[in-house]
């Protein structure tokens, strides 16, 4: 994790119960003595993002159940490891599929103060990240476009007098509904879980598309090309690091000026971000 993260320390479980204490059900001691929630629960996860963000950044947050629930830890990690690529302040944000949970805006604007800008595809997910926004005083400079053009990334959302500094994507994992299905299943098995559900949330466009992670950073590469005077450094997370060669061969095909691998560690989870950028030197 990111020296900066502050969710590096054990959580304090006391006062996050005060803050949402609805937590409080979700808690239990383990076999070390700590407190602790199970995190293969989504509901768990979702009542410890509500306290995070209650405790230390004063927003009120909530998300459907069948929307995917973010690990805060880990994408704040994305956010700090961005901050240390751009080297300044002022920084204004592109969040490329934001979902109902807005968890990079939010985080980017409470943490480090940037102007944050993000879209989104589905129409319930974009309300409710409007109803975020709209129940936060602090997150009332978010801005949202919708894709309405499930064929493109960054057409339709980049306009004519856009500037970023940066963009910034979590892109579905999976091909299909199978793969994904397939892949709880695992996780089930090898937690010893009685559940036959997923056991992570998320809606089909939150967790996969036609050819996956690869098709959908391949897109993402190619557009970008297009918009390569506007937005300062493209950056996506790559889960699978068997895409890894592939992607970075697709991204040196287009002569960037600067490219970056950034690992980034989370426990047993091992994953990267890979940034590129046309600018000028």
């Amino acid at each position: 994790m990111h020296k900066n993260n502050p969710f590096l320390k054990d959580y304090d479980f006391t006062k996050l119960v005060q803050c949402h204490p609805k937590l409080k059900s979700y808690t239990f001691t383990n076999t070390h003595k700590k407190v602790t929630v199970k995190f293969s629960d989504p509901k768990a996860v979702k009542a410890l993002n509500t306290a995070l963000l209650k405790y230390e950044y004063k927003i009120s947050w909530d998300i459907p159940d069948q929307n995917l629930c973010p690990p805060i830890p880990g994408r704040l990690d994305y956010i700090l490891h961005i901050a240390d690529l751009l080297k300044k302040e002022n920084v204004h944000l592109l969040d490329i599929g934001t979902g109902a949970s807005l968890i990079y805006p939010i985080l980017a604007t409470c943490h480090l103060k940037w102007k944050c800008t993000a879209s989104e595809i589905e129409n319930e997910s974009l309300a409710y990240a409007q109803k975020l926004i709209n129940t936060n005083t602090a997150l009332r400079d978010i801005k949202l476009r919708q894709q309405k053009n499930r064929n493109h990334i960054l057409q339709n959302i980049i306009q004519e007098k856009d500037n970023f500094d940066v963009l910034i994507c979590n892109p579905p994992f999976f091909k299909n509904k199978k793969e994904a299905d397939r892949q709880s299943q695992r996780k089930v098995k090898n937690l010893n879980l009685q559940s036959k559900e997923k056991n992570f949330g998320g809606t089909s466009n939150e967790l996969w598309c036609p050819g996956g992670e690869k098709k959908f950073i391949e897109t993402l590469v190619k557009e970008s090309l297009g918009f390569k005077d506007q937005i300062h450094w493209f950056s996506s997370l790559l889960s699978n690091h068997t895409n890894l060669r592939s992607i970075c061969k697709t991204i040196k095909k287009t002569k960037p000026t600067g490219f970056k691998i950034i690992p980034m560690e989370q426990g047993n989870k091992n994953s990267r971000i890979i940034a590129w950028s046309y600018l000028k030197k």
